[in-house]
């Protein structure tokens, strides 16, 4: 019998920045603490019945490559933040969006994480990949994150030097038997790894495309490789399969111009890591998640 809280046949569609198409077989939200309680009968219910588990959050940097999921979809909507001006300690829950909290510390209090500003990803997805602006990193300000172990459903903290932090990478993603429910930031001073002046604002507004994206689609390479350079070199700027495409404005944005379908879009990634490969001996590995069934 089917959990009394999960919900059959949702469309998901608009929970991917692609916009592709696309339903889940059973769908939970966790819009409290008290929501997060349930996950052991989710886990449990999704072990007696063979099905995996896929969780999303706002503004999800995930391309869907399925047009039915056959597992259970949950998504986190944990929002709350706080910031204490006095100590310039930020507190938030891990579905805030981080682009809504730097512009309206940027507004009021602070600019120190100006940089994030039109960042498409939740504090969940930023602490996950380590997001990266300008050479700001989320480590720079990390201190702590409250989690829950989806082994032994402790909840437990994990703070900077447990967090194993590198380029595009922490332990969370390395390990996915963790739930981020919220987090600590210190934003007392600015640490970069590079000294940048560039107005990402400006930046965003008139270098960046707009549309279904989910931004940079593939890692840079190296600090003198970057993936929009090399797939300009192989003449995948304009190259379009049916309404994917890579941007014209920036060429390392993969782009659905709502009619392409997920087969599009994998098939435009395919050619240029194949190009990239052929014509440089560079692999070419996505920033964004694919899902599949």
């Amino acid at each position: 019998m089917i959990l009394k809280y999960l919900i059959k046949d949702v469309d998901i569609t608009k929970l991917s920045n692609f916009k592709t198409l696309a339903k889940t077989k059973y769908y939970f939200e966790i819009n409290s603490r008290q929501d997060i309680d349930r996950l052991k009968d989710i886990y449990n219910y999704s072990k007696d019945n063979n099905l995996e588990i896929l969780f999303i959050w706002w503004w999800t940097n995930l391309l869907f490559a399925f047009e039915l999921f056959n597992w259970i979809v949950i998504k986190n909507c944990l929002k709350w933040w706080n910031y204490d001006n006095n100590s310039k300690i930020l507190d938030t829950y891990s579905s805030e969006y981080i682009s809504d909290i730097s512009k309206e510390l940027y507004n009021n209090w602070q600019t120190l994480w100006k940089r994030f500003i039109w960042l498409p990803w939740s504090i969940w997805w930023a602490i996950y990949w380590n997001a990266w602006c300008f050479w700001l990193e989320i480590e720079n300000n990390f201190l702590s994150v409250e989690l829950i172990d989806l082994k032994t459903w402790k909840i437990i903290t994990l703070l900077k030097n447990q967090m194993d932090f590198a380029y595009r990478k922490t332990i969370l993603k390395e390990n996915n038997n963790y739930f981020i429910i919220s987090a600590r930031f210190d934003l007392n001073n600015l640490v970069e790894k590079y000294h940048s002046d560039i107005d990402n604002i400006y930046f965003r507004e008139y270098k960046q495309p707009k549309g279904n994206s989910c931004g940079s689609f593939f890692k840079n390479p190296s600090k003198d490789n970057s993936a929009w350079k090399l797939i300009e070199e192989v003449w995948l700027k304009w190259q379009k399969i049916w309404w994917a495409f890579f941007s014209p404005l920036h060429a390392n944005f993969l782009m659905n111009d709502w009619t392409a379908n997920y087969r599009d879009l994998l098939e435009i990634i395919e050619l240029a890591k194949n190009k990239v490969k052929s014509n440089y001996n560079i692999d070419l590995i996505p920033e964004v998640r694919i899902i599949t069934n």
